[in-house]
């Protein structure tokens, strides 16, 4: 079997909608059959405990575990009520609402996701209550989502981190400005639409300074979940994983002090766990026999190589492999995409002298633009299933625009690298 015909058989089982996961453990198993003299039974066995005993990657879970107690606990309903004051003024009201509260849960839940489901959840109702347009409506969420991806505590970049062997604080560090950033072309989008088409911005529901501070305290929990969790890692306090446990240990005590604490909440919240859990840690074994297999057989080294070999100068490679990954975005989840190709992908952008920690951020960002562009967008896909009713087109005309502001975010990052690489930098 050629190397393209090995490629071929890959995508060809992902397209039949068969788990990504196990595709990725067979296709390790069919490489070292026709390339490598090993005991399959032995390696998948040893793979399977190394990823399973992963400090690092112990954190995955753990994360998921608080995201899911801050979402059946309340506190993101209280979040969202709290940013209803001081954002109804702007062109598009409600919308603006709806990025700022994915910023804020992003920060809590790790989970692109987890983030659009909340926050949908609580905003749709708004929708034919106010007169929104219901497409640019459903696209400030299903994107707001994907901050999740970016903004620290990202399982995304654990794995990232995980398999390049890049600092997790320096990617956490790194992927804060560009958030926030992005999260303002959000809004920016958002307001520029609203102007040329006013009647697309609802009625605007008026509020005092009284009921604008009276709303603030309902944001602390959301403060201190961010500053236990990442504070205790910029502190020197707690690694990532240890901060993963404090986040939940803080989850916990919020949920006591909200009356929300109880048996029935921690079961669908452990529930939830084991779900996305078991999802992540099926992709990471077979990722990491894959990967094992394509190193024994020298296909990583041969293919970075070729390209290096190539006449073209670093930033051509660079854009040609930001457009490959735009395309797979459109056919696999950030996950998938994160263990099937950054063994290739990072060496070969390392080799050419760009920044690890910088290409991590851009990869989030293409792994953003994936989870929002058809025919899987996911996010889209998770929007679409809370709104119970028409066409999931109407989700993918909605995020356009966003579509629109990621490219121009990752543009930006490649003619400003300093934008995700000034705070690491600065804090070393």
């Amino acid at each position: 079997m050629s190397i393209l015909g090995f490629i071929g058989s890959l995508f060809g089982l992902i397209a039949t909608s068969i788990p990504v996961g196990i595709v990725l453990l067979f296709a390790g198993i069919l490489l070292s059959l026709f390339w490598l003299p090993v005991n399959i039974i032995s390696v998948i066995g040893i793979t399977t405990w190394e990823t399973a005993t992963n400090d690092l990657l112990v954190a995955i879970p753990l994360f998921i575990l608080m995201g899911e107690i801050m979402l059946h606990s309340g506190s993101a309903s209280s979040m969202y009520r709290a940013l209803l004051p001081w954002l109804n003024r702007l062109p598009g009201g409600l919308m603006h609402t709806n990025i700022a509260a994915c910023t804020m849960f992003a920060a809590t839940s790790g989970s692109s996701v987890a983030t659009a489901a909340t926050v949908g959840t609580i905003a749709f109702p708004e929708i034919e209550k106010n007169g929104y347009n219901e497409r640019l409506f459903l696209g400030t969420v299903a994107a707001g989502g994907t901050l999740g991806t970016l903004i620290p505590p990202s399982i995304n970049m654990i794995i990232y981190g995980a398999i390049t062997q890049t600092s997790i604080p320096q990617l956490y560090l790194a992927g804060f400005i560009p958030g926030i950033l992005l999260a303002l072309i959000f809004m920016l989008a958002v307001i520029i639409c609203c102007v040329f088409f006013p009647s697309w911005g609802g009625r605007k529901e008026t509020y005092g300074w009284a009921e604008r501070l009276g709303s603030l305290p309902q944001l602390l929990p959301i403060f201190f979940i961010f500053i236990v969790v990442v504070g205790s890692i910029y502190a020197g306090v707690a690694t990532p994983t240890e901060a993963s446990a404090l986040g939940i240990a803080a989850s916990l005590i919020l949920s006591a002090f909200n009356g929300t604490l109880s048996i029935a909440m921690l079961n669908k919240a452990i529930e939830g766990t084991m779900r996305s859990t078991g999802m992540i840690m099926l992709l990471l074994i077979g990722a990491y026999f894959l990967n094992f297999a394509l190193g024994m057989s020298g296909f990583i080294e041969q293919i970075t190589d070729y390209i290096s070999g190539l006449a073209m100068p670093p930033l051509a490679v660079l854009c040609i492999i930001i457009v490959f990954y735009m395309a797979l975005g459109c056919v696999l989840d950030g996950i998938s995409m994160i263990v099937l190709t950054v063994p290739v992908t990072a060496p070969l952008i390392i080799g050419l002298g760009y920044d690890p920690v910088w290409f991590g951020i851009i990869l989030m960002m293409v792994i953003e633009a994936g989870m929002i562009t058809p025919p899987i967008g996911i996010n889209c896909y998770v929007v679409q299933g809370l709104r119970k009713s028409g066409s999931p087109n109407d989700v993918f005309i909605g995020i356009l625009p966003f579509l629109g502001a990621i490219i121009a975010m990752i543009g930006l990052m490649i003619a400003f690298p300093q934008i995700a690489l000034w705070l690491p930098e600065s804090l070393q």
